[in-house]
């Protein structure tokens, strides 16, 4: 298993943690659902979404 760490601000930190209450979800559970979901608002995250995907492309290609 790879492990991910993110950095965020403390707005976007609190955003997560009260999206994660209101859907009865840790906040590992929360950011997991919306990375799965494709629910991604954020152009940073969007782009490290496609930095991992980019990356596992060519792991897989080797």
């Amino acid at each position: 298993m790879h492990r991910l760490v993110i950095e965020v601000d403390q707005h976007l930190y609190k955003l997560l943690e009260s999206a994660a209450r209101a859907h009865h979800l840790s906040l590992e559970a929360e950011c997991r659902r919306r990375l799965g979901s494709g629910e991604v608002h954020s152009r940073y995250l969007q782009a490290l979404l496609a930095e991992l995907h980019a990356e596992e492309e060519q792991r897989r290609a080797k």
